[in-house]
């Protein structure tokens, strides 16, 4: 094979984003904003490229999903818990959310 034959830069990138984009239609799921939430234990569990995955999310307009506050129970073991981390969690995002045209651009 010549270096006219071989794959340019452009095409190695243009097949990674296909990559991604057909990861990320698989391991979605649709979001009420309209577009995706894919969950970051899902991405994680995938393995190969999660720090290229996340970039790309991050690089097409994708958001981490702000992390709910819990309501604090006041139960008998509450302050078990508060020593634990549960409350307020670890700060790390647990699902990205896709705009809705992330994924067909």
């Amino acid at each position: 094979m010549t270096t006219d034959e071989a794959p340019g830069p452009d095409a190695a990138e243009g097949a990674r984003e296909d990559e991604i984009r057909a990861l990320l239609a698989r391991l979605g799921r649709p979001h009420p904003s309209g577009g995706t939430v894919i969950e970051r234990a899902a991405l994680m569990a995938e393995g190969a490229h999660f720090d290229v995955t996340i970039a790309w999310i991050l690089a097409h307009g994708g958001k981490p999903e702000a992390a709910l506050a819990s309501a604090p129970s006041r139960g008998l073991h509450e302050a078990r818990t508060e020593v634990a981390g549960r409350v307020g969690g670890s700060g790390t995002p647990r699902r990205f959310v896709l705009p809705a045209d992330a994924l067909t651009r």
